[in-house]
């Protein structure tokens, strides 16, 4: 089976959520290492996790597995970047400015990320991006 798009796979849940950002964060990971991440927040039973990740490989295509001696290593299908990007397009119909605004309005952006998020912008335009695209000559 090839890879889905990003933009034909369904929304994760919240508790789908933090596995993909345990798995993005640590990288390929056992059922029992999510596991173990995730149930420190509370009770959390082992098996339900095993479920959830077996739920996102074969009926949601968000992540993918390999088998190192009997132990299953999922791996996440996208990255974070490319799930980002499906959530602006989703949400913002790609428009980065309304996502920002939207931050900015809900006042979710602490003074510190505003000043990372300048420096972030500043580098992005000395690397050319954002920049109109040249004409080509003749």
């Amino acid at each position: 089976m090839g890879k889905p798009a990003v933009d034909d796979l369904p929304t994760p849940t919240g508790r789908e959520m933090e596995i993909l950002k345990i798995l993005w964060e640590q990288g390929p990971s056992s059922v029992k290492e999510v596991h173990r991440r995730l149930a420190r927040g509370g009770e959390l039973a082992y098996n339900t996790v095993q479920t959830l990740l077996r739920i996102m490989e074969e009926k949601k295509g968000l992540v993918d597995h390999h088998v190192d001696g009997r132990t299953f290593i999922y791996t996440p299908r996208f990255s974070r970047d490319e799930s980002t990007a499906r959530f602006l397009d989703r949400v913002f119909d790609g428009a980065a400015a309304q996502l920002v605004q939207s931050l900015l309005r809900t006042e979710r952006v602490s003074s510190e990320e505003l000043d990372r998020m300048h420096t972030l912008i500043a580098d992005a335009r000395r690397r050319g991006m954002g920049a109109p695209p040249r004409e080509k000559s003749a």
